[in-house]
């Protein structure tokens, strides 16, 4: 387990992240400026929303994604799905911070259902995904409003053991049978994901808390994470990562995996 202070100097404090997310912000408004008058000369847009990091702390720019809501009159039929991704591609080619602008455009008909997959670009290309349950909860907690009507006049409430539910089924049907396969894990994504999002959601299935990336980094010590993984995931988030060895790489491969599938067992097994 590492010493406390050494994973402090890694995070930033309280006191330190608002001040940064304050300057990170005003890094992302001319993409957000840029992409929001675009889409709207493009589409009617009914609103356009931010979750995640951007909406509720804890935002890197260029290495945190913009997560957006943009919700729609009618679904996108073929030809507006085409120029939704052109527009997507426009602005990846004139900036490539933009590859980590990611938006779903759900029609306000089919923001009931959260089961309902959405017509969304991401990570460089077009697909067709749900607004989750616990974006929707970020969204109603404290999105932030980029133009349209605000998230609680569109979206339904999300009650506690919606959450819950959402969250034991995403660790349980999709996390875990991850950290059987030892090949994700030598890429840096699923370092970095696998663990955060486990600590993030044992937190949220024993309190009902969301929690930003950072509060859950800053827990992982007491969750029995190897000192080198926590070091290694906090280093790329918010300085600058060590360069490893393949055989470096494969010991934190093996790390991050057998962490998150023990973090997993134990965050089901307090809700069995």
């Amino acid at each position: 387990m590492p010493h406390q202070d050494s994973l402090s100097a890694l995070l930033p404090t309280a006191a330190e992240q608002a001040e940064q997310d304050a300057r990170q912000t005003v890094l992302a408004a001319p993409l957000l400026a840029a992409f929001t008058s675009r889409l709207r000369a493009a589409v009617p847009v009914l609103a356009l929303w931010a979750h995640g990091s951007l909406a509720h702390g804890d935002y890197r720019h260029g290495r945190s994604d913009l997560d957006l809501i943009a919700v729609l009159p009618d679904v996108p039929d073929d030809r507006l799905r085409e120029e939704i991704a052109a527009l997507h591609g426009q602005l990846i080619a004139e900036d490539p911070d933009a590859g980590k602008l990611h938006c779903s455009y759900p029609a306000r008909a089919g923001l009931a259902d959260p089961a309902a997959a959405h017509f969304t670009f991401a990570q460089g290309e077009p697909m067709d995904r749900p607004v989750t349950v616990v974006s929707r909860r970020e969204l109603l907690d404290g999105g932030l409003l980029l133009a349209g009507e605000a998230p609680e006049a569109l979206l339904p409430p999300v009650a506690d053991e919606a959450l819950r539910a959402h969250l034991r089924a995403d660790l349980r049907d999709y996390w875990y049978p991850v950290t059987a396969r030892p090949e994700p894990w030598q890429r840096d994504i699923w370092v970095d994901h696998g663990p955060v999002t486990a600590a993030r959601a044992g937190i949220a299935l024993r309190t009902g808390r969301l929690v930003t990336k950072r509060e859950a980094i800053a827990e992982l010590p007491s969750l029995g994470a190897p000192s080198a993984l926590v070091a290694d995931i906090a280093a790329r988030r918010y300085g600058v990562p060590p360069t490893l060895t393949a055989e470096q790489r494969t010991e934190r491969a093996e790390q991050a995996r057998l962490f998150t599938r023990a973090a997993i067992e134990k965050a089901l097994a307090r809700e069995s």
